[in-house]
């Protein structure tokens, strides 16, 4: 933290209370992170091509995390300012590109029947591609630099209302409508389908359900944390548009909400019933060793004509919907066989 606070020259103490919260929610969403990231690989749920997305979505939520902690309050203006401004548009961005790419997923697996792995290079491309280059614009003109509590589009730059607007308020939030639109449709699609079996038995019926109570209905959640975490930042940056003066009560709200993506996150990963049982030290220590074995040779007795044999933890043997620790696959996931189009 600058030894003077230059965001508030009378109450000094105010940046080490907004600096200490920001540090502090931060590590938290990092460690946070890096614990949905561990679960992931622990009991290879990678297999699963909706995990896949759920990874990548904590590794966007994980450097996120790491960009709030790189400059002190109020910050320098210097390179690792510059590089945090930049860092901070490319991984909020990216969350969100990561939220969007989850939810058409699940819109094309659920309501069209449509497996979807083949678009997985499609989703990093659009995921990482999008906000790198839209993080690079600002340094066109040099319009990064100390915005608050962080590094951002400078308050001194031309036209930095202009810029964080365009740059990601209005995109942030017509994807936002775009992913409760789409929510609201897989929602409402399904409860129809559903109630058109009432009374009689139906598998597609039960199917149904399932799929609501494990996939829909728990992914539903990633966008409303979002959402929550883009609120007080922007309030805080209309306030700072219409005053010179910075609010500490918005300020902190700020520093509250914009690094808690990462923790909301793994709260809604701990939805999975799945994963929530097998989160104790019997079960973890198994996965592990058995990630340990998969890297050692195995000597074993072949009966007399046996050449080959598979092996249980041989990857290449398995197909990426089975998964060699669990005999139930980790919700949620991709439908195995695609079901009939429900719009039909």
């Amino acid at each position: 933290m600058a030894a003077n606070c230059t965001l508030f020259a009378e109450n000094q103490h105010y940046c080490k209370v907004i600096a200490i919260v920001k540090q502090t929610v931060a590590s938290f969403s990092l460690v946070a992170s890096l614990f949905i990231i561990f679960v992931i690989w622990l009991f290879r749920k990678y297999k699963y091509f909706v995990q896949r997305l759920i990874l990548a979505l904590s590794f966007a939520a994980c450097l996120d995390s790491i960009s709030y902690l790189l400059t002190g309050v109020p910050p320098d203006d210097n390179i690792l300012c510059d590089f945090q401004a930049w860092l901070l548009s490319f991984t909020s961005f990216s969350v969100l590109l990561w939220v969007c790419c989850i939810t058409f997923n699940l819109y094309w697996n659920a309501i069209k029947g449509v497996r979807t792995d083949n678009f997985e290079k499609y989703y990093h491309l659009v995921s990482w591609g999008i906000p790198f280059v839209v993080a690079c614009l600002p340094l066109i003109n040099d319009h990064y630099g100390p915005a608050g509590a962080w590094c951002w589009i400078s308050k001194q730059s031309g036209n930095s209302v202009a810029w964080r607007f365009a740059t990601y308020y209005i995109p942030v939030y017509l994807c936002i409508i775009g992913l409760f639109v789409v929510y609201s449709y897989i929602f409402i699609t399904i409860r129809r389908q559903i109630k058109r079996w009432e009374g009689t038995y139906s598998a597609e019926a039960d199917r149904s359900k399932e799929l609501m109570k494990q996939d829909i209905r728990p992914l539903m959640w990633y966008p409303v944390v979002y959402l929550l975490t883009t609120i007080c930042p922007l309030i805080d940056r209309i306030q700072n548009a219409a005053s010179p003066e910075p609010s500490f009560t918005l300020l902190l709200l700020q520093v509250l909400s914009s690094p808690l993506v990462g923790m909301l996150n793994a709260i809604v990963f701990g939805m999975d019933k799945e994963t929530v049982s097998r989160l104790h030290w019997a079960q973890m220590k198994v996965a592990l060793m058995q990630h340990t074995a998969a890297h050692k040779p195995l000597v074993r007795e072949y009966p007399v004509g046996q050449t080959s044999e598979v092996r249980p933890n041989d990857d290449s043997s398995w197909s990426s919907a089975t998964s060699t620790d669990s005999p139930h696959p980790p919700s949620p996931t991709p439908v195995a066989a695609p079901p009939p189009p429900l719009d039909e």
